[in-house]
């Protein structure tokens, strides 16, 4: 599997600067990293800074999580397929991305065997924290949700500030975010070792299927399918999911059909969709605390799952 770092933090934070400080880190050491990028215009500026030999893909004049997921999932199926070597996907969001809807754009089932996502490393502008008030509440509330999700948090700029004032803002992200390690630094310039330290997770025993590392606020779990399910009976289940499960799409095979739906699911709402071309009947949830949510069709008698593997 290939490990996946999504790069988030609002606009001038200073994410292509530690895109930039990571891709020569994992070239020095040998390995091959490949770039996926998100940009609001439709010109690649911070894209023009990547270096000819690392593989890249763009998302231009629109943003990961919403109307370019699709295009999301297209393009890193591009990436995987013309190149078989890569170690690495560094994954650079717009800074107008909300962070969770950008990974959820990440989590496909065409590929969710194939990545493994280590999380989000959020870098903040120090000094906008302070100023955070300043802002329109739309904009506040953007610039809290990236750091509230970060799973590593850089508060970059501290140059700009006093030992005093670097004091306050590392004190008061820490309150707001009591899970992610908060690093400061100058430039965005971290070892990649320490990300990969801080975002390495013990290895998941194989009857566990967690894409992302284990103890992440933010996980995944996918679910495949032996046989067709009853349309009705896997719509009571979804219902029945607690509210920690935020997102759910894939391909699931249905009774009577051809080829497997495609199936999504968002803050309670379903929607079905059919496929015209066969597709792997696997389906991947995201949420929280979520190792424990199985299918099990209610006319199975013995407690055993004849639709089920999880693997």
């Amino acid at each position: 599997m290939i490990d996946v770092y999504l790069f988030s933090g609002f606009l001038g934070s200073g994410k292509t600067s530690l895109l930039m400080n990571v891709i020569g880190q994992l070239k020095e050491a040998g390995k091959k990293p490949a770039v996926f990028m998100n940009e609001l215009g439709k010109l690649p500026f911070d894209s023009d800074a990547v270096e000819g030999d690392v593989p890249l893909k763009e998302l231009l004049d629109g943003c990961i999580c919403c109307t370019g997921s699709e295009q999301t999932e297209a393009q890193l199926q591009g990436l995987l397929e013309e190149n078989e070597d890569i170690d690495v996907i560094l994954i650079e969001t717009t800074g107008a991305a909300h962070p969770v809807e950008a990974l959820d754009a990440v989590y496909s089932p065409l590929f969710a065997d194939r990545l493994n996502v280590k999380g989000i490393v959020t870098v903040a502008d120090s000094k906008l924290w302070l100023d955070r008030d300043k802002l329109s509440p739309q904009i506040r509330a953007l610039y809290m949700e990236q750091i509230r999700h970060a799973h590593l948090l850089l508060a970059n700029k501290s140059d700009l500030l006093t030992e005093g004032e670097m004091a306050t803002v590392t004190l008061e992200m820490a309150n707001f975010n009591s899970v992610a390690p908060i690093i400061q630094t100058t430039g965005a310039k971290i070892a990649f070792s320490f990300i990969e330290k801080i975002l390495n997770q013990p290895k998941q025993k194989t009857n566990e299927p967690i894409i992302s590392g284990k103890g992440l606020p933010l996980s995944s779990k996918l679910i495949t399918f032996k046989e067709s399910v009853n349309r009705e009976e896997f719509e009571d289940w979804v219902k029945s999911l607690p509210d920690t499960v935020y997102r759910m799409k894939g391909y699931v095979p249905l009774i009577g059909a051809k080829n497997p739906y495609l199936f999504q699911y968002a803050y309670g709402m379903v929607s079905w969709l059919p496929e015209y071309v066969k597709m792997d009947p696997r389906l991947v949830v995201i949420g929280e605390g979520i190792d424990f949510i199985t299918y099990e069709s209610s006319s199975n008698q013995y407690g055993v799952n004849p639709y089920l593997n999880e693997s």
